[in-house]
């Protein structure tokens, strides 16, 4: 039996290629795909709480699910799983047509933490890795094994009881490795973490990927999703007005310009975009189509005096804004930052 176990989990111990950082238009192309999505809804009680989501996540990638709290990400993630069905649509996670067929290649972490309160932390590792297929005595060794490698090796026969919410939470995450998943998938994983273990659980995350795991993770904070991840898809209303790569949905929005000049007035004024925006001895405009040269000839010429002058890249939170709307990125931005430390 431990045999049949110990192969069914081989694939997860094969790390896949190194192709560097993020993943350009070849690699992308290039990589199998871990989870493919098509069509995808599902309704409770006449509420259509997600609505015709196409998802494509490729092998090896770091994949966020973004959208504000009831946008639809945690009924998306348990779609996947298999915990529910769509009413709608297909998915196909790791070449089945059926999730459950590949459950031991998978690590979950749920929306809604839980663990045995009397288990000791190395214990509850190991429990969580069993009901992935692996064999206790060994969940045991690399349960220990993890805690010490995550700073954690003291607590490790402590009852969870006796551990503050954010000490239990890095238990569970570290039940959801330790059976060394080919697929990580993560719901809400950075809420109930303070600041210094976000950062601990984002190192995480990069060493998974750079080992070749996939790991596809949801949030509303856009901070952790444009630091981690290769492509996002954005979600509001249970609908997904865009997926793809994040330097994709940046550029939605133009480069923006700030330029400081000497000169308040001149004949360089006329070579501003119409919507340049003056605050003080600043101009504020979108990069013009025809690029920076020509408007520098201009300013130059025209005696502008050039004191400063950047051009800053849109980040992903204007370009959620631009995709899902205004009211969206107010609801992605209601949870503050007191209820992310809880």
């Amino acid at each position: 039996m431990n045999a049949e176990i110990e192969e069914a989990r081989a694939p997860g111990n094969v790390a896949a290629p190194d192709l560097g950082p993020g993943l350009g238009a070849s690699d992308r192309a290039a990589r199998p795909l871990a989870i493919e999505a098509r069509g995808l809804i599902k309704r409770f009680d006449g509420f259509t709480a997600v609505d015709g989501v196409d998802l494509s996540v490729p092998e090896g990638a770091v994949y966020g699910i973004l959208g504000p709290n009831g946008a639809g990400k945690t009924t998306t993630l348990r779609m996947l799983l298999g915990i529910i069905d769509p009413d709608q649509g297909y998915r196909r996670i790791l070449g089945a047509d059926k999730p459950h067929d590949v459950a031991r290649a998978i690590g979950y972490l749920p929306e809604e933490r839980g663990l045995y309160p009397s288990m000791k932390a190395y214990e509850a590792i190991a429990f969580i890795g069993a009901l992935r297929g692996l064999p206790l005595k060994e969940g045991r060794r690399r349960g220990r094994e993890l805690l010490e490698a995550h700073g954690l090796g003291y607590a490790a026969d402590r009852q969870i009881r006796q551990m503050s919410k954010g000490m239990a939470q890095q238990v569970q995450i570290l039940g959801t490795l330790v059976h060394r998943p080919r697929l990580v998938i993560l719901d809400e994983p950075f809420s109930g973490l303070d600041a210094l273990n976000q950062g601990k659980l984002e190192t995480v995350i990069r060493n998974l990927a750079a080992e070749g795991t996939t790991v596809i993770f949801s949030t509303h904070v856009i901070a952790h999703a444009e630091r981690l991840c290769d492509e996002v898809a954005i979600i509001a209303g249970g609908k997904v007005p865009f997926a793809g790569p994040v330097d994709v949905a940046r550029d939605r929005i133009p480069p923006q310009v700030r330029l400081e000049t000497r000169a308040e007035d001149g004949p360089w004024r006329a070579a501003l975009p119409a919507d340049a925006r003056h605050e003080g001895r600043h101009w504020y405009f979108a990069l013009p189509a025809t690029g920076i040269e020509p408007l520098l000839r201009s300013l130059i010429e025209g005696d502008a005096g050039i004191l400063s002058l950047s051009i800053e890249r849109a980040g992903l939170h204007d370009a959620f804004v631009a995709i899902a709307g205004e009211a969206a990125a107010r609801a992605l931005e209601a949870a503050t930052p007191e209820e992310e430390g809880k």
